[in-house]
């Protein structure tokens, strides 16, 4: 279904003022701007700020969603014959190659996890996010497998499966603050997802492979 002008409106009001909360916490850190300021900057009210973001965290964080259902969405998007480790690799290696800003390949990566770093709130709300990440995962791999409630093994292959990705993101975001370039970082970062999935047994590597019929 085409969006609506009204829903239009909202979703641009909505990026401006993340926008422009996030311009304000790079230039003078998460602790320092208040939601007052924020709101004064966008030319909006307090109270519309807080409309679009229930709390502050949710102002820098705007896109945590995307983060808790990527890697279900690379999972279920796997095609046959693929397992899921597979398809995760596969997708990963392909946002690397196109050095692309959704695994942080981009200009001013590294000035935004800095505002992360100094920020024990926004360090706290990531963590929660990154777990929220994983439970979806597990879920995931639960359904596409029919496993039993009490089977350990989604939960198992979940945590390697995230390992993939949270090492190359916390690898990428660390050259990024050291003032890297996107494409050096870029060819760094496939050969370190070649050594993960050589340390990837077979049996993570076979694991919930999509039937060919």
């Amino acid at each position: 279904m085409a969006e609506g002008l009204r829903e239009r409106k909202k979703r641009q009001t909505r990026q401006h003022i993340s926008d422009i909360a996030t311009r304000l916490f790079v230039e003078r850190g998460f602790v320092t701007v208040t939601i007052a300021e924020v709101a004064d900057a966008a030319d909006v009210s307090v109270n519309t700020v807080y409309n679009y973001f229930p709390a502050k965290e949710d102002l820098f964080l705007d896109r945590s969603k995307g983060i808790v259902d990527r890697l279900s969405r690379y999972v279920r998007a796997r095609g046959k014959g693929e397992s899921a480790a597979a398809a995760v690799l596969r997708e990963l290696r392909e946002e690397v190659e196109a050095v692309s800003p959704k695994v942080g390949l981009m200009e001013g990566y590294g000035d935004f996890l800095r505002v992360i770093h100094e920020a024990d709130a926004l360090k706290a709300r990531l963590w929660r996010v990154q777990q929220e990440a994983l439970e979806h995962l597990e879920q995931t791999l639960r359904e596409e497998t029919d496993a039993a409630p009490d089977d350990p093994l989604p939960t198992l292959m979940a945590g390697q499966i995230s390992w993939v990705q949270s090492t190359l993101m916390a690898m990428i975001g660390r050259e990024m603050v050291a003032g890297r370039r996107a494409a050096e970082v870029s060819r760094e970062a496939l050969d370190l997802l070649d050594d993960m999935e050589d340390l990837l047994g077979e049996k993570v590597l076979n694991y919930a492979v999509r039937a060919a019929e």
